[in-house]
């Protein structure tokens, strides 16, 4: 485990306990960022190292996760990986996902485990069993249905995508077994740019907007949001944790909740800080829509 203590200062007020070293993959995307900036900032527990394929505000090392031996040097003295690094579009081909998903995931367990990194937290996707919401939707999102999805249900995913997810999912747990790493595997949620439209900081902006599809959007928005400081700490709650194995669900204290996250709660200490509104601007709606 690493240790929850934050870094202890001297007299000169500078830290006598070294940060853990935490290989960030994939550090020019979304979430990436997010991590990035929140580890840079001063007094942060962690010291991140950036790697991405292509030169960025937060790459360190620039390389491919397709690249095994790259990905090995860049996990000398790490502490733990955060493997974030993929092709996220639901709809990505099977080239892009054999490259980025399968090929690259791989190179990234076997990296850590042949550089003596103990941890790695691997970024999975609720599209691992996106086929309930597809089924589900849109009467899934409504506040009153009491359908919950935990991290012991079939899987069903929805994609090639979604394959791919429950393949690093399978793959973590055979570097458990076979290796004693240890991993947490985070089905995360809706995470958003805050300034792209679907972002609830955007989309409850103008309550006049009560157009269809705007309306829809939030509804299932109001489900599936994981704000940018929740996800940042799930992560750092997954580095935190001292158990060998971990799956769990990432969203914000959303009203509507389809994905668990009592579990989350449970052994990794998360404890979201955020919500998306629970009124969606339907004239229908009653108190709580």
């Amino acid at each position: 485990m690493i240790s929850d203590d934050a870094p202890r200062t001297g007299p000169s007020g500078a830290s006598d306990r070294p940060r853990p070293r935490v290989l960030v993959t994939g550090a020019n995307g979304l979430i990436g960022g997010f991590v990035m900036t929140a580890w840079r900032a001063p007094g942060s527990r962690f010291a991140p190292v950036g790697l991405a394929r292509t030169p960025g505000p937060n790459a360190d090392i620039v390389t491919d996760t397709g690249d095994l031996d790259a990905l090995v040097a860049a996990c000398a003295g790490i502490d733990a990986v955060v493997h974030l690094a993929a092709t996220s579009a639901v709809d990505s081909t099977w080239d892009a996902v054999l490259e980025s998903n399968l090929i690259g995931t791989y190179n990234v367990f076997a990296a850590a485990r042949r550089a003596g990194v103990p941890r790695v937290v691997f970024a999975s996707s609720n599209h691992a069993i996106g086929t309930y919401e597809l089924e589900g939707a849109p009467a899934l999102y409504d506040l009153d249905d009491d359908r919950v999805y935990d991290h012991t249900v079939e899987l069903r995913p929805d994609s090639l995508y979604g394959v791919s997810k429950v393949y690093g999912e399978a793959l973590g747990r055979h570097y458990v077994d076979q290796y004693g790493l240890k991993v947490v595997c985070l089905r995360i949620g809706g995470t958003r740019d805050p300034a792209a439209p679907s972002h609830p900081n955007q989309l409850w902006a103008d309550m006049s907007d009560r157009s269809p599809a705007t309306l829809a959007l939030r509804r299932r928005m109001r489900a599936v949001w994981l704000s940018e400081r929740d996800c940042v700490q799930l992560i750092e709650r997954s580095l935190l944790t001292d158990e060998p194995w971990v799956l769990v669900y990432g969203i914000s204290n959303n009203p509507r909740r389809f994905w668990d996250i009592a579990h989350a709660r449970r052994v990794l200490g998360y404890a979201p800080q955020d919500a998306a509104p629970a009124l969606i601007g339907d004239e229908g709606e009653t108190g709580l829509g």
